[in-house]
């Protein structure tokens, strides 16, 4: 399975805008769809966003539509999380995930067999 590594986490203040970036460790990435998930403290982890493996069917979660964008870049082997107007609710450990699905995305946390560690967002008031 593919190993991804997620980076661009840190201590923002609210609203403003953070970039997660999602590092695969081999071309083996172009097999996955992805999603990117949140767990904040004391709650269940949820699903924030999700891309098919081409990039062209998206998902997003109600709480984070207009002010997330996920992207992907096949040829880097990198996927994207793209954050704006931050609240600090959001504040959580963000984790890429990969799924292998030839078309399209899912947001069925089981489908997901490569996890990333996770990169902390904290965003203050």
């Amino acid at each position: 399975q593919v190993q991804l590594v997620e980076s661009g986490g840190g201590l923002v203040k609210a609203g403003d805008s953070l970039t997660l970036s999602c590092a695969a460790s081999d071309a083996a990435f172009t097999l996955y769809a992805m999603g990117w998930f949140r767990k904040a403290p004391g709650k269940e982890r949820e699903i924030v966003a999700a891309i098919s493996r081409s990039g062209t069917d998206l998902y997003y979660a109600d709480s984070v539509k207009g002010r997330f964008t996920i992207s992907r870049d096949n040829w880097k082997n990198t996927a994207y999380l793209d954050m704006s107007s931050l609240k600090p609710a959001e504040t959580a450990l963000y984790y890429c995930a990969g799924a292998i699905k030839l078309i399209g995305f899912t947001v069925a946390e089981a489908d997901y067999k490569s996890w990333g560690e996770g990169t902390q967002v904290t965003v203050s008031s």
